[in-house]
């Protein structure tokens, strides 16, 4: 923790006072140009447990974001919030961050305060309708001195029409003599190093190339200075509660910097200190931002991003949504989570590539990640997450986003004119920066079916027009389906590899190679939905083509993915159930699994988990079809040994919810023996432990609704443990803590959200899905042409 208790000598601190013979007074520490200590501290990226997301709504015009929108100039500015202070704050693509961390330090009479590790936080949204729904991504952040000698709070957001964010501190001492100072640790150009720094006219830059931040508190800055992280920063100079040295610049060095100052208080009065953090990419760039939202203002700045009376914002965007006052009934919050779930989603959509649509706001496990390189983290598109999120803006009934996203796509499907493309193409890219640039480059056959999927969805709603079918299905959907019947040898960057469908090189994991029930309901679903495209447009042989390989597909599908001979015992048999994948064809061979994760290599038999749900969703198996119950009862199971075991409760008052792992021996996930980080350190131990993902248990609401369960149970169920596991700002996790091995350093209680990432899209968006399927009485991702093939 860092709380410095002192003797009442000062120190001198060596690194930053080497060959000092006094120290200057606190009212006059000495003023020096240039900050010793270059590079500074290795940096990391900011802890991915975010309690809020936030931006600026901007509207489309012509299917792009827009300047000559409804919602004027285009902020290109986001923000997240963690452990009660802003982290990583983007600028320009979705994933550019430029701060890592802003908060606030208190000093005593005989202490001082880091704020991050010194208060209790609480969290709680600025804009509410009269049933406490959010209504906008404005945060309020209350953290109280744990001895009660203090409060700080905050109100967070960004200005809707200038690069700029603002951020307001309430500062409430409880005793005399307090003093408040705030350093901020730029990571400049998307890297956490090569920064530098300067003061000028009372406002604190960095720089990294053409990036520039500018931090200014309307001449609340006292002795304002900049320095390296660990060496040279104010938080280093405070260690016995004087500020000994005043830096104006890191001079000719770059790395990990830190702007800083001591903030103008009253003596014992509650102060309000508006800081404006503003980007450009130059200083005089990121200067005019500044003053245009200091010259808005604060209270006309956040009526304007709420989107209140006559100005346009996110409250306008949750009125536009046809379909969310009616998933209200089927929450059992009253519509909280609903509200704040299609805020999060919208608001995770890049604003220079429009329809972008990213995972996650956040680097997973980030605090213990090196931050010397560019990454993107989860701030990237993976189709699959980008499919659940369109399904969920339709589910809302906005029809303009997955639209805008649809067309998107054919940024990041392989074709000749993709960057060292030398093989086949129509398949659709692993990962990507929101620009296109490719990241990953396995082959996911669900990644290629979803596009299929959504397209027919589009156009059955009437958002397509024949027009826009005719050529979406000649320049993006035929190419795909091509690939998912015919496959062929795939040569991009390191991946020289021959696919043949239904055999994937990657599942919904991105871990294991082979025959994957889920990743084949995805392939068989795409391909029907292709059929009918095709066959409305006359492209009969196509259609042809398309049913014939959906059709071997599904006759395969237990003799390659359904074991006979299983080590756990089902319902009605022993040993009958689907594999999470078979490497071959055959499911009763002993095989083993690829090592992954830090987890050793393992029988294939062992390694249950429910993505065969997937085709009672899309509709190829009914929910009481032997194999589905079969498999339920081994994936329901919790007496298997915890390695394997993927079924955990969570109790709340005197309820009980459910929740699932991946799958068995998931080694994504902290290490259960000493709570470390994944790969912390940058390598993974044998005993990293994969935790319960809690969009699991919106799958498992799905089938429910399928198998006939009545929708009031299915929300006090399902519904219920979704909102359980969404934190106090509502942000819902990638994984929860499942109560097994060590929970330190973090100290997770039971269903918490861990450090993987936080909000995770497709969390969110499951849950929509959820309310509307409730709200239907009909599963919302299924598919008729489907449904009536495959089922008697």
């Amino acid at each position: 923790m860092y709380r410095f208790y002192f003797l009442t000598h000062l120190l001198c601190l060596t690194v930053a006072l080497t060959g000092c013979d006094s120290t200057p007074s606190p009212s006059n520490p000495e003023v020096l140009q240039s900050a010793p200590g270059a590079p500074g501290q290795a940096s990391t990226w900011a802890f991915a447990a975010k309690q809020g997301i936030g931006t600026s709504y901007e509207a489309y015009d012509g299917g792009k974001h827009s300047d000559t929108a409804e919602t004027s100039v285009v902020s290109k500015v986001w923000f997240s919030i963690a452990k009660g202070m802003l982290t990583e704050t983007m600028f320009g693509l979705i994933h550019e961050a430029q701060l890592k961390d802003l908060q606030f330090i208190v000093v005593g009479d005989d202490f001082v305060d880091i704020e991050s590790e010194s208060t209790v936080s609480t969290i709680d949204y600025l804009h509410k309708d009269n049933k406490n729904r959010p209504l906008s991504l404005a945060y309020k952040i209350t953290n109280t001195d744990r001895e009660n000698r203090y409060i700080i709070e905050k109100i967070i957001f960004t200005h809707p029409d200038t690069q700029a964010l603002f951020h307001r501190v309430v500062f409430t001492p409880k005793q005399r003599g307090l003093r408040l100072f705030m350093q901020a640790n730029p990571h400049m150009a998307n890297t956490g190093e090569g920064d530098s720094a300067w003061v000028k006219d009372s406002v604190l830059y960095a720089r990294e190339g053409n990036h520039v931040m500018g931090l200014s508190a309307n001449g609340a800055f006292i002795r304002p200075t900049v320095g390296f992280l660990g060496h040279s920063d104010l938080i280093t100079d405070l260690q016995d509660g004087t500020q000994h040295w005043q830096y104006l610049s890191s001079g000719d060095k770059s790395g990990n910097v830190t702007l800083a100052s001591e903030l103008n208080l009253s003596s014992t009065m509650p102060t309000t200190i508006d800081l404006v953090l503003a980007f450009g990419e130059s200083e005089e760039q990121t200067l005019q931002h500044t003053i245009a939202a200091q010259k808005d203002g604060f209270k006309n700045s956040l009526e304007r991003f709420n989107g209140e009376g006559d100005y346009y914002g996110w409250e306008d965007y949750l009125q536009s949504l046809p379909g969310l006052q009616a998933l209200y009934p089927s929450a059992t919050d009253g519509g909280k989570l609903a509200n704040v779930s299609a805020l999060v989603l919208k608001a995770q959509e890049d604003k220079s590539h429009s329809g972008a649509l990213i995972a996650s706001l956040s680097n997973p496990w980030g605090d213990t990640v090196s931050a010397t390189e560019a990454s993107t983290g989860y701030k990237a598109v993976w189709p699959r997450d980008f499919y659940q999120c369109a399904m969920a803006f339709l589910a809302l009934g906005d029809t303009q986003t997955p639209l805008v996203a649809f067309q998107y796509l054919a940024k990041v499907q392989v074709s000749k004119t993709t960057p060292g493309n030398a093989g086949t193409s129509g398949w659709f890219l692993q990962k990507t920066h929101v620009d296109g640039t490719l990241e990953w480059v396995a082959v996911q056959l669900d990644q290629t079916a979803m596009p299929l999927m959504l397209a027919w969805k589009l156009w059955q709603q009437g958002i397509i027009d024949d027009d826009e079918l005719t050529h979406w299905y000649t320049s993006m959907l035929r190419p795909a389906a091509d690939f998912l019947v015919n496959g062929g040898t795939v040569h991009v960057e390191w991946n020289n590899s021959n696919i043949t469908p239904p055999y994937t090189q990657q599942e919904r994991w991105e871990e294991q190679e082979g025959y994957s029930p889920s990743s084949i309901a995805a392939t068989i679903a795409g391909l029907v939905s292709a059929a009918e495209i095709a066959r409305y447009l006359k492209d009969t042989d196509k259609s042809e083509a398309y049913l014939a390989a959906a059709d071997q597909y599904e006759r395969m599908l237990e003799s390659t993915t359904y074991t006979t001979s299983g080590v756990y015992p089902t319902a009605t048999d022993r040993g009958q159930y689907y594999l999470r994948i078979s490497a071959n064809t055959d499911p009763n061979d002993n095989g083993k699994l690829l090592a992954r994760n830090g987890r050793p290599a393992v029988a294939e038999k062992a390694i249950i988990d429910a993505g065969f749900l997937e085709l009672v969703r899309y509709g190829i198996r009914t929910a009481h079809d032997i194999h589905i119950t079969n498999s339920l009862s081994v994936v329901d199971d919790q007496n298997i040994d915890h390695d394997y075991r993927i079924k955990y409760e969570f109790a709340s008052g005197d309820k009980i919810f459910p929740g699932w792992r991946r799958y068995g021996m998931d080694g994504y996930g902290e290490d259960q023996d000493n709570g470390n980080a994944y790969a912390q350190g940058g390598d993974h131990s044998p005993n990293q432990r994969g935790r319960v993902w809690p969009f699991f248990t919106g799958e498992r609401g799905h089938y429910a609704l399928a198998a006939g369960v009545p929708t009031e149970n299915i929300k006090d169920t399902y519904v219920a443990a979704m909102e359980f596991f969404a934190n106090e700002g509502l942000m819902l996790p990638e994984q929860v803590w499942d109560g097994v091995g060590a929970n330190t350093p973090h100290k997770f209680k039971k269903g918490d959200g861990t450090n993987s990432a936080t909000p995770l899209a497709w969390t969110h968006a499951e849950y929509i899905k959820l309310l509307r399927s409730i709200s239907d009485e009909a599963v919302w991702d299924r598919y008729p042409p489907v449904e009536k093939r495959y089922r008697p």
